[in-house]
């Protein structure tokens, strides 16, 4: 089985360090080919006005200038064009990718450009507790369970152009509840917190964060069960149409 590995946190994280050992107990015919930089919150965006250079670092080893979705593309348009992967591997993330967060993810977009490829893609991120610890993000519950909750999907039959998101809770290995299947929640809207700052020169600029917010999760959701210490797997597709609302549309214009 050929595997191709990526993320968002670019070729030197050590998610993707992570992401390789969970990988190489299930092949050693592994690439990877990630952002040369941090890509994190890129969603699918694309390079198209400025060009996209590769970088080698090693055997099959490699990093693009450009975003995840450039980094997957690449990839198999020219990296491994003669011999394509059987699975996309993208993460694992530093940060949870729940609920609205996959819309923003340049982790789950990586996966949702293999799914378009109609390759099977996983996205794989590890929660941290609050406050944000930098790079001591702890990966212990996604190194220990991660072969557990790949290969009962990569034995499974899959619908075309879909994917799959998974996360883990920030909590011992040890202590993860086990591995649950659930819809992708929502939170509620206000998350964004806005840092504004006056550089020497006396103009004003500003960081863009994501604060907690109170809410009440949903229930047999991604944000209610990792709350609960489970493993969340949730299945996604990229067809994006809201069928429940075709036929009102429809009725508009006839």
């Amino acid at each position: 089985m050929r595997i191709l590995l990526t993320n968002d946190d670019g070729v030197h994280a050590r998610g993707l360090e992570v992401l390789e050992r969970i990988a190489r107990t299930l092949s050693d015919d592994i690439t990877i080919v990630a952002p040369l930089e941090e890509q994190s919150g890129k969603g699918r965006s694309l390079s198209l006005t400025d060009p996209v250079r590769l970088r080698r670092f090693g055997d099959r080893r490699f990093a693009v200038t450009g975003t995840p979705t450039d980094a997957v593309m690449m990839a198999l348009a020219e990296i491994m064009k003669e011999s394509p992967p059987d699975l996309i591997l993208s993460g694992v993330n530093r940060g949870a990718n729940l609920a609205e967060d996959v819309s923003y993810s340049g982790t789950v977009s990586a996966a949702m450009e293999g799914a378009l490829a109609g390759i099977r893609s996983i996205a794989l991120s590890q929660r941290y507790a609050a406050p944000a610890p930098g790079e001591r993000v702890s990966f212990e519950a996604a190194e220990q369970w991660g072969e557990r909750v790949l290969r009962p999907l990569i034995d499974a039959q899959w619908a075309p152009r879909t994917l799959m998101n998974v996360n883990f809770p920030p909590i011992p290995a040890a202590e993860v509840a086990g591995i649950k299947a659930v819809h992708q929640g929502l939170r509620d809207y206000g998350r964004m917190k806005l840092d504004k700052r006056t550089d020497p020169r006396g103009f004003d600029y500003y960081w863009f964060g994501l604060g907690r917010i109170d809410h009440t999760p949903a229930a047999n959701t991604d944000l209610e069960a990792i709350e609960m210490g489970y493993v969340t797997v949730t299945p996604l597709h990229l067809d994006m149409t809201h069928r429940e609302s075709l036929d009102m549309v429809t009725d508009i214009f006839r």
